[in-house]
Formats: C-alpha cells, structure tokens, sequence
C-alpha cells in the first residue's frame, strides 16, 4: 500500500518528520512510501553486502547488514 500526502511539503518540512517503517520518500512535494524490495532485487542485495562484507571483513570502516 502507498501512503501519499495531499498537501505539498517542502524538503525542509519532510526532513523535519519522524522516520517511517517502510521508509518514506520525498517526491515532487509528496510523500511516498517506498515499496519493500522483492524478487530478483533482494537477491541481488544479498549477494552484493555478502560480496562487500568478504572483501572488507575484518576491517572497522565498513560493515554492510542485510535484512
């Protein structure tokens, strides 16, 4: 489901809400919730943070979760 807002806001006055679970986008004045990634997506998000978590392992500077 995609919340949207009908009064446009300014980026100032959207920066200034309260996080949102599933994060909230600003779009041209409005708010959109952001789809959940599904499918091929996740899978490809997983294996890229598997992939940089291989090559930074160890190292303090970089740690990449998945959900």
């Amino acid at each position: 489901m995609i919340t949207t807002t009908t009064k446009r806001l300014t980026l100032a006055e959207f920066l200034e809400l309260s996080e949102t679970k599933p994060a909230s986008e600003f779009v041209d004045g409005k708010i959109e919730q952001k789809p959940m990634p599904q499918g091929e997506h996740s899978r490809i998000q997983i294996k890229l943070c598997t992939a940089i978590n291989a090559v930074h392992h160890g190292k303090s500077a970089l740690t990449i979760f998945k959900n």
